[in-house]
């Protein structure tokens, strides 16, 4: 598909995601491959990871900027519409300055491979994984191309605990971050 197509099938699916009413239970649709995805509607421990990051980061931000919470964010080059857990950025239609992402038990893999494609291919210059299924997070940022697509080039992945500077001056605090029960996470009790 060409650019345009891709542009013309955003536009298209995004005004059908504007009618549509997610069922019971499900999040607003994201974008991608010509498609829509949905997931569960997150637990309470990451919606309090979500809470966290957003009242750390927001005093930090420079004036013009601010952190918000499920915010549309589409590369209509791509064809996809992301709706990261809290993204910094103006308040211009602009590309954030940052995507953060906090892992559902449920889909790991979207957060950590299919996000870790399409952030840096939208140009969002750093982006931040936690996962409280393992109590680690994951800072990636330096977009370059070195496998002919855009990619991050620095990816360390520490234990919650660690403080993670994001961009050379925003901190976050993984210490006290909750981390998934073992309900949470869908599996038998111990």
């Amino acid at each position: 598909m060409t650019e345009r197509a891709f542009f013309h099938r955003l536009c298209e699916l995004c005004e059908l995601r504007e009618r549509f009413t997610p069922p019971p239970g499900l999040t607003r649709p994201e974008i991608g491959d010509g498609m829509f995805f949905m997931t569960k509607r997150p637990c309470r421990r990451h919606q309090v990871t979500v809470a966290d990051g957003r009242d750390q980061l927001a005093p930090q931000v420079p004036d013009g900027a601010g952190v918000f919470e499920a915010a549309d964010t589409a590369g209509e080059v791509l064809g996809k519409l992301r709706v990261p857990d809290l993204v910094v950025t103006t308040g211009e239609p602009a590309t954030p300055l940052l995507a953060v992402e906090i892992v559902s038990p449920a889909n790991p893999g979207t957060d950590y491979d299919v996000k870790s494609r399409d952030c840096p291919a939208m140009g969002i210059p750093h982006y931040l994984i936690l996962d409280p299924r393992e109590g680690t997070w994951t800072y990636q940022w330096q977009v370059g191309g070195r496998r002919g697509s855009p990619e991050y080039e620095n990816r360390p992945h520490l234990p919650y605990g660690n403080t993670v500077t994001v961009a050379d001056e925003w901190q976050v605090e993984t210490g006290g971050l909750p981390l998934y029960s073992r309900a949470d996470m869908m599996l038998a009790p111990e």
